[in-house]
């Protein structure tokens, strides 16, 4: 039976978060400049309001009933690309429903993938080129903040709906995206209540968090800072330090956390999480040597582990969007891919294109614009239902529908996100191989 537990006064949400922009210094260790209260390494801050009116599309004049076209912008390469075949599986599984039911305005969706990359390459850009020209009325993706930070400007003056089903980082929240950017993964306000909730539970008097320096990375390590003081770690016991994702070595930063001694280390990362805990595990300080060491969902996952020496992740735990959605859903996704063994993010692929598809029919228009102004109000408020093939009929006869998705109940805010998070609780074995023991529900 899984385990909820359940998170909500005890852990802080604050109203601004700090998103980190530092320069990195020259040498190959990737360590920034200024120094934490706990001793470590931090980059310079920059703050990210979350307190604002976000920006809300407005319908056009006249519908466009054409058909509705998804493109996907989903990590087949880069430094999450273990994110991309759950995501793929799910976005075409959604697709496979909705044209089984009928299609969108009784037409057949159709759909054209594309790769995201990573921040190293441009091949985010040269993708979005393509489905715009493609004639893409929604874009799903990208996995990465980052990534989806050099292209949003690009979709939403299009007038293309950006729909993720993995972005965290704060800085979407009051983003100038005229209305037109989603996404069904819960910000990282409430991720880092999750991760705090773990640590916390386990009884750490002494963190230290390792974080790529970038939107995701630095936003996130923030929101667990102050969550864990919330949760009565003194602030002193507390060690943050931002590296550089694409540096060539680690070990200064993994000295320093060393040299801090601490009972509890998380790491906030991608791919390049697999030297920075293969380095602790030889300092004595990684999960196979008894230190409580935890991860996100940039890192935990099985291509984490197959990337490692045997048992040395044996142990550490971490936090991803996960909701309980049985083994019904993921046995359908294998019907897609029967390859899949990680799952992260295939619920919320899935919904990211059901969302927009039922706000089409809603607006009865698949132009962007049309779409956008209404995604928010079907996941939220009218007569409950949870499949595609459900809701249709409601919308056909004028009704005001709630969707609650593969993921759960959504409750779009006016930020055009999920109000509530579920998070697993995962852990690695000996094998180093993930399991789920339990989920973690914040914001409720």
């Amino acid at each position: 039976m899984a385990i909820r537990t359940y998170v909500r006064t005890a852990a802080v949400v604050s109203v601004t978060s700090l998103a980190l922009f530092g320069c990195s210094s020259s040498d190959d260790s990737g360590s920034t400049d200024s120094t934490t209260a706990g001793g470590g390494t931090a980059a310079a801050e920059t703050t990210v309001s979350t307190d604002c009116e976000p920006e809300q599309a407005t319908a056009g004049a006249t519908p466009v009933t054409d058909p509705l076209v998804v493109g996907t912008l989903l990590p087949n390469t880069g430094s999450l690309a273990f994110l991309g075949p759950p995501e793929v599986a799910g976005v075409q599984l959604a697709v496979n429903d909705i044209n089984a039911a009928g299609g969108v305005l009784d037409q057949p969706v159709t759909l054209i993938p594309g790769d995201s990359g990573d921040t190293t390459t441009d091949t985010a850009n040269t993708t979005v080129d393509r489905l715009l020209a493609g004639g893409a009325d929604v874009i799903v993706g990208a996995a990465s903040s980052a990534v989806s930070l050099q292209v949003i400007d690009k979709i939403t003056s299009a007038g293309v709906v950006q729909i993720s089903p993995a972005n965290t980082s704060d800085q979407f929240v009051c983003y100038p995206d005229s209305g037109l950017y989603f996404r069904t993964a819960p910000t990282d306000v409430l991720q880092a209540q999750a991760l705090a909730d773990l640590i916390a539970q386990d009884g750490a008097q002494r963190v230290s968090i390792l974080a790529l320096n970038d939107p995701y990375g630095t936003g996130l390590a923030n929101n667990t800072v102050e969550n864990l003081e919330a949760a009565g770690i003194a602030s002193d016991q507390l060690q943050t330090i931002i590296y550089d994702p694409n540096a060539q070595s680690y070990n200064a930063e993994i000295d320093d956390v060393n040299n801090f001694a601490p009972d509890a280390v998380a790491v906030i990362g991608f791919d390049e999480s697999a030297r920075i805990i293969t380095r602790m595990h030889e300092l004595g300080i990684g999960p196979s040597d008894g230190t409580l060491v935890y991860g996100v969902d940039g890192n935990m996952g099985n291509a984490l582990g197959e990337s490692m020496a045997p048992g040395l992740l044996d142990t550490m735990r971490g936090t991803t969007p996960l909701t309980d959605v049985g083994t019904a859903f993921q046995d359908r996704l294998k019907t897609v891919d029967p390859a899949l063994v990680d799952f992260n993010y295939a619920g919320e692929s899935y919904d990211a294109v059901v969302i927009p598809a039922l706000a089409a029919i809603q607006a009865g228009s698949t132009a962007g614009v049309d779409i956008a102004a209404n995604i928010n109000s079907v996941t939220k408020d009218g007569e409950k239902c949870t499949t595609f093939e459900e809701c249709l009929p409601l919308l056909q006869a004028g009704t005001d529908i709630d969707y609650d998705g593969v993921t759960g109940a959504l409750n779009f805010s006016d930020a055009g996100e999920p109000a509530t998070g579920s998070y697993g609780n995962l852990v690695f074995g000996p094998d180093n191989t993930l399991t789920t023991d339990g989920y973690i529900v914040v914001g409720e």
